[in-house]
């Protein structure tokens, strides 16, 4: 099965490529903007044209895009989430070759959540910010391209590769730091929040299943279960031994003085995925605690310099 990966060198993509060439089933193309890719091609400029020849000279199987941006003002997060998908849709229409495309999106597309509650594919989208709107876009472009799609809504990734600028990757690193100054406590913002946090792993083990499958449409990956981001840290910080004590900051309303940023996908204070469809279209259900996710984050942060 030859597959085109974009979106290679990103959190989720180099989980995904490593799965993929651990099958040797797969030919592995990696195409995105990088030094380390096959070919170099940037989604959110090049002409369609461009691309749907190279589709007609790789002849791929499969097309998975990995590819994005979370962060960036709406401008930018239009450009790399929307504007991208729309290039390799039309690219994928104008070749030759009918390949089945695997388009990851995300549970910020969802928007906020009843608390309790777990979101299913049915439920209706109402994103609470820029990404999550830029994601829905591109997810409505795959879904009326015509084209042999599904859209896996991946909700709160975290595992080996958890960027800083990410919140656990923020915990992570104020702790890190906290440790190394020998600081007796840890004060941290934005703990009340609850996500639904899948290891990076398993999605691409997702990704993998949804290539092989025929399932079309939008698919939910995630563990099911809602975690406390107070609960998250208090695990990170008992991981690395951590003897300080953690505290959480008073977040005063929106806009006040000295009030901290929200949780920074738009998705209000719950958020739990309904992992069904994937169970029984992909066959695919979470096998990574997440203490091993948290433990895999952790060790990266302690051998930062």
């Amino acid at each position: 099965m030859r597959v085109l990966l974009m979106g290679a060198d990103g959190f989720l993509g180099r989980h995904v490529a490593e799965r993929l060439l651990a099958d040797p089933a797969v030919q592995l193309t990696a195409l995105g903007r990088g030094d380390d890719a096959d070919v170099r091609f940037d989604l959110a400029g090049g002409a369609p044209g461009v691309l749907a020849r190279f589709l007609d000279a790789v002849h791929p199987g499969v097309v998975i895009n990995c590819a994005g941006s979370t962060r960036g003002n709406a401008r930018d997060l239009t450009r790399q989430n929307t504007v991208a998908v729309a290039t390799v849709c039309e690219a994928m229409r104008r070749s030759s070759v009918g390949a089945r495309l695997v388009q990851i999106g995300c549970g910020s597309e969802y928007g906020p959540s009843p608390t309790g509650a777990s979101t299913g594919e049915d439920a209706v989208p109402r994103p609470g910010g820029p990404y999550g709107v830029s994601k829905l876009a591109a997810t409505e472009m795959v879904l009326g391209s015509g084209l042999d799609a599904v859209v896996l809504r991946v909700f709160s990734p975290v595992g080996p590769g958890t960027p800083i600028g990410a919140p656990l990757g923020r915990i992570a690193e104020a702790l890190r730091r906290s440790m190394q100054n020998g600081d007796p406590e840890l004060r941290l913002g934005g703990l009340v929040v609850q996500r639904d946090f899948v290891d990076v792993r398993d999605v691409a083990r997702a990704v993998h299943a949804a290539s092989l499958s025929a399932a079309q449409g939008v698919v939910n990956i995630g563990s099911g279960r809602a975690v406390r981001m107070r609960d998250l840290a208090a695990g990170l910080a008992h991981i690395a031994g951590y003897e300080g004590a953690v505290h959480e900051l008073d977040e005063p309303p929106a806009g006040a003085p000295g009030s901290f940023p929200p949780y920074p996908d738009g998705c209000g204070l719950w958020q739990q995925a309904d992992i069904r469809t994937a169970r029984d279209r992909l066959g695919w259900r979470p096998r990574i605690a997440l203490e091993e996710s948290l433990a895999d984050v952790w060790m990266e942060a302690a051998c930062r310099v």
